[in-house]
């Protein structure tokens, strides 16, 4: 297929009259329009205004799609303990099912290609499955919690880690490696060391498996660990072998010097949430001091609950206006910084390569957006539009390894009006179970 349009090939690299032509499920070429046409006279063609990299999400929570809205202006622990995980603890493998089919298909119609995914403790198969079906590309985990975890909810470490192995024998690399594995403990307060450790020990046992966790969001998070076992959250999942360039640090909000100075000595990567910061009033994390360091900061949506959208245009525009004022100082974050946080930042928090940017040999995961908007006119910068004035609902289509998986508005091979009929019921049911609606 030969894809024309100006061409966002990277965060530095824009291509007025371009065009990408994918052969499979990889980019053959990047150009001008006119010289690949003349190249490649005989592909398929398909226009767009603006042509770009996928984005990448690179910390979400698909099957908390059917908690949008159930606990809006709430504090994390309270939002989490009270509304979130009861909600994920009502959840049946039906319902965990339409909610990854659900969050899936709002990623993909929104430009996001790939999804670093934290999903919950039971029924992580049917997430599995949902991703295989939709077409993303994906890295997912089931949730781990062995600790002061709510009802329903709570495993035993030996067995949690057991069925994390299963599930790694499963699902790792399937889809032709489209979908891949992390361990995902959801954080330290509700797991103990043997779990923490645990997760380092079946990583380190299966090659290309990640670890995908969060850290220092919050204050009273942060106050608990350190009751715990004596140490600031940071420095204890180092402790425990939860650092390094496998690994991805969802938030890191509030770190000092020395978990800092952790981050950037074993090149562990974080994940900046910024509409999740701000709505649950968690703080501004410090990422352009990571990015200073040369830690590798990646965006993410986090879930909907906690969000409303995985819209991730919204997410650009937020991390670079909230930098700005945290800094009070206008030139940080600029839309390249912030482009590439989205993209080729968001392929490594993934732990995929030659995705993140629109290259020869790289694969074909490609969106095409529109300008013929109001909102868009006029247009000086493609690349300015992107990350302040573009917003989800412009695609007009997107594609996943050389596979269209949207379209002009309808999902490819999937019945979007049918899953978000079973979504709204399920999540019915659910919430009254859980007692949240």
């Amino acid at each position: 297929m030969l894809i024309a349009g100006t061409v966002v090939a990277d965060a530095d690299t824009v291509i007025e009259d371009g065009a990408v032509v994918t052969e499979g499920s990889r980019i053959a070429a990047v150009g001008e329009r006119a010289d690949l046409a003349e190249t490649y006279p005989d592909h398929e063609r398909r226009e767009a205004d603006i042509v770009a990299p996928g984005l990448v999400g690179g910390h979400v929570h698909s099957v908390q799609s059917l908690g949008r809205g159930i606990a809006d202006d709430t504090a994390l622990l309270d939002w989490l303990f009270e509304a979130v995980l009861p909600m994920e603890a009502a959840m049946d493998a039906d319902a965990t099912r339409a909610a990854a089919e659900l969050g899936y298909l709002e990623c993909l119609e929104s430009g996001t290609t790939t999804v670093l995914d934290h999903l919950s403790v039971h029924h992580a198969e049917e997430a599995f499955e949902a991703a295989v079906e939709t077409g993303i590309r994906g890295r997912l985990g089931k949730v781990l919690m062995d600790h002061d975890s709510p009802e329903g909810l709570e495993q035993d470490a030996e067995a949690a880690l057991a069925e994390s192995e299963a599930l790694i024998r499963e699902y790792h690399g399937a889809a032709d490696g489209r979908v891949r594995y992390a361990m995902t403990p959801r954080f330290a307060v509700s797991c103990t060391e043997e779990c923490l450790r645990g997760c380092r020990e079946i990583a380190d046992r299966h090659d290309g498996v990640t670890i995908h966790t969060h850290a220092s969001e919050n204050e009273d998070e942060i106050a608990v660990v350190e009751r715990d076992t004596g140490m600031r959250n940071v420095l204890w999942l180092d402790e425990v072998g939860l650092t390094g360039p496998d690994v991805t640090l969802a938030h890191c909000v509030h770190t000092d010097e020395a978990e800092r100075e952790v981050l950037a000595d074993t090149d562990t990567v974080v994940t900046h949430c910024p509409s999740s910061n701000m709505k649950l009033a968690s703080g501004i994390a410090p990422v352009q001091d990571y990015l200073d360091r040369g830690i590798t900061v990646a965006l993410g949506n986090d879930g909907p609950p906690c969000n409303n959208t995985l819209d991730p245009f919204t997410e650009m525009r937020q991390a670079s206006l909230l930098g700005k004022v945290d800094a009070r100082e206008p030139t940080r974050l600029p839309a390249s910084t912030v482009l590439r946080m989205a993209t080729e930042a968001g392929a490594r928090a993934a732990g995929f390569e030659r995705i993140g940017a629109l290259r020869e040999g790289y694969r074909a995961d490609l969106i095409g957006l529109t300008t013929d908007l109001t909102r868009a006119t006029p247009l000086h910068d493609p690349l300015s539009h992107l990350v302040y004035a573009a917003h989800g609902d412009d695609v007009t289509f997107t594609m996943v390894d050389g596979e269209v998986r949207y379209a002009d508005g309808e999902h490819v091979g999937i019945d979007a009006a049918a899953v978000r009929e079973r979504a709204t019921r399920h999540a019915r049911r659910i919430g009254e179970e859980a007692g949240v609606l």
